[in-house]
């Protein structure tokens, strides 16, 4: 299945993707959760609910009708993973690491699939990353590897959207990666049911209509089951929350001249078997102004 969050007519619901249309399953069944989150908590049986709904067709709306929203809007964690890919840690001039480097993204960065990109006025080192991320279906802690499946809820599509500098001036990477803005994820959740075995897909990213990043993550260093294993050894995992599993190499820092983005781009990141986003670069608002 494909899980939505979605706004129609004003309202913003969550359905079930088919095809060219979101079903709307506040409308077909009122007495279900109204968010994502709530949705994975309760679990097998309001999943079988849905899937039901699926193959009813029940109230079905264009998708050319709607706006697609952030599935998860402010994840109880956002988390992800530097360095995981081989060709990525060799265009940085880095070794391979023998143990992955996790950071936050505060969720605040989170915005939908297709909504626009704040160029910080802070900043023009602005970058792209196109990452496959996954969603936590229900509380665990310390979960082998080889039951890390179970714990998965689904699949999306993230842009680890990077300030460089920013980046660069702590020890760790938060403040760089959580800039308003700087978290698109969507355009669904893709139930890991429907997606299979998540380390066989391709992963591509495109500004302007030119593809800057292309691999499979078969190459990651560090797998999504790895990941849930060592994440869920140091805190309980929740659902909801999202983990990024890194990025390959094509970044905008190592092209030459520089790749970063600006206003008046286009970024999208596709992926095999999930879809595409595709988010505009803006110059940040005088409205985004707090004193």
């Amino acid at each position: 299945m494909k899980l939505a969050r979605f706004t129609h007519k004003g309202v913003t619901r969550i359905g079930v993707v088919t095809d060219d249309a979101v079903l709307d399953v506040t409308a077909a069944e009122p007495d279900l959760p109204h968010t994502l989150i709530d949705v994975l908590e309760a679990g097998g049986p309001v999943l079988a609910t849905l899937r039901s709904l699926e193959k009813q067709g029940a109230s079905p709306i264009p998708l050319s009708d709607v706006r697609l929203e952030a599935p998860i809007p402010r994840p109880p964690k956002f988390l992800a993973i530097g360095l995981n890919y081989a060709d990525h840690v060799a265009e940085m001039g880095l070794e391979r690491p023998e143990f992955p480097s996790f950071f936050n993204k505060q969720s605040t960065c989170v915005i939908g699939p297709y909504d626009p990109i704040h160029r910080p006025r802070v900043s023009t080192k602005l970058d792209y990353e196109g990452e496959l991320g996954f969603v936590i279906s229900r509380r665990c802690r310390h979960v082998p590897r080889d039951r890390a499946h179970e714990v998965i809820a689904g699949y999306l599509i993230v842009n680890d959207v990077t300030v460089r500098d920013w980046q660069a001036r702590s020890r760790t990477w938060t403040l760089g990666k959580s800039f308003d803005t700087h978290g698109p994820t969507g355009p669904w959740i893709v139930t890991a049911d429907e997606m299979g075995d998540p380390q066989v897909l391709d992963i591509e990213t495109w500004v302007n209509g030119v593809r800057r990043q292309s691999t499979n993550t078969r190459h990651m260093i560090f797998d999504c089951y790895e990941q849930v294993e060592i994440l869920s050894t140091v805190f309980t995992l929740e659902p909801g929350d999202i983990i990024s599993t890194g990025t390959s190499s094509g970044v905008g820092v190592k092209m030459t001249p520089r790749g970063y983005i600006k206003a008046g781009d286009v970024v999208r990141v596709a992926i095999e078997k999930i879809g595409t986003i595709e988010n505009p670069v803006i110059e940040e608002p005088d409205s985004t102004a707090r004193i």
